[in-house]
């Protein structure tokens, strides 16, 4: 069996070392232009060329959770695109966002700046039930997200595509359901794929409709949110301001306004990195269940796109 490793920005050696010693039989290498076929790919972000070299792969295999850049590209008919389904990333997540959503329920931001300012400031506590968290994309990394905000008391809500069940979750599911989701909604958290029906789906006319005053969180892909129709809202108050971990261009580029906003805080997409041991022990996992004809978690639906 022949395993070829293509993921743009990740260092090649520590991966191929850990396939190797799950495959030892396997001839596993880093993919360069011109390279023999593989029966497998494990990738990220991989060119075009890549794809239309390697033109007898059994299984792909996504180091992430997210497929958006692979679904950009020409995909081989027939051949399954699979995606992690955790290794470690959910409670990654969930400890980001509960994070970002108490440090501004309990104003703590406030309290740092006045801290810093040599203030011994006071504020009145707040209800709980008057900051519902609606969480978008409820898959295994939303249901986990949406499962830690409610140990905190806090009323969650969540969002998918499709009709989900979520304990402790007021589940909404749908175009129809989107508005009723949005407008009972104060802290409102990102976690979709990126698709061409979610792309841009945090813009002026959607954030308007949350609560007054409500806070964002965006810890799924850039291409959620329209940058340029937040600070405007933020400036007017509608939006209180906004915890971000991902954006369009990223490393975020010197002398963006995000940078500076004094109610934005920026995070250099860390919300949930990928685990290498976890994840590779999970891709060979899979590899091997798909060599048997076994079924396997994490296929990716192109339809869909995710």
């Amino acid at each position: 069996m022949n395993i070829t490793f293509c993921c743009t920005g990740t260092k090649a050696a520590p991966w191929i070392e850990g396939l190797q010693a799950a495959f030892p039989d396997a001839s596993v290498t880093e993919w360069a232009p011109g390279a023999p076929l593989a029966d497998h790919a494990v990738v990220w972000a991989p060119p075009q060329q890549f794809l239309d070299e390697q033109t007898a792969l059994r299984g792909i295999f996504n180091i992430g959770a997210g497929v958006d850049a692979l679904m950009a590209l020409r995909l081989p008919p027939g051949v399954p695109v699979v995606r992690l389904d955790d290794s470690g990333m959910a409670v990654q997540m969930a400890e980001f966002v509960t994070h970002a959503v108490v440090r501004h329920f309990r104003e703590l931001d406030g309290y740092e700046h006045d801290v810093a300012a040599g203030r011994w400031s006071y504020r009145k506590p707040r209800s709980r039930a008057d900051f519902p968290v609606g969480v978008m994309g409820l898959g295994a990394l939303g249901q986990r997200v949406a499962q830690a905000l409610s140990v905190f008391d806090f009323p969650v809500r969540g969002w998918s595509r499709s009709p989900r069940a979520v304990p402790g979750v007021q589940c909404f599911s749908g175009q129809a359901q989107f508005d009723t989701f949005l407008a009972g909604t104060r802290v409102l958290v990102c976690l979709l794929p990126l698709t061409p029906d979610t792309e841009n789906i945090m813009r002026r006319e959607t954030l308007s409709r949350l609560l007054p005053g409500a806070y964002v969180v965006n810890v799924a892909r850039g291409g959620h949110l329209v940058e340029e129709d937040l600070i405007p809202l933020i400036d007017a108050g509608q939006i209180a301001g906004a915890a971000l971990d991902v954006f369009r261009t990223e490393p975020l580029p010197a002398g963006h306004p995000f940078w500076t906003h004094p109610r934005i805080t920026v995070t250099p997409h860390t919300s949930a990195r990928t685990l290498r041991e976890e994840s590779i022990a999970q891709i060979a996992g899979k590899i091997r269940a798909l060599e048997q004809g076994a079924p396997i978690a994490g296929v990716v639906d192109p339809g869909r796109g995710y």
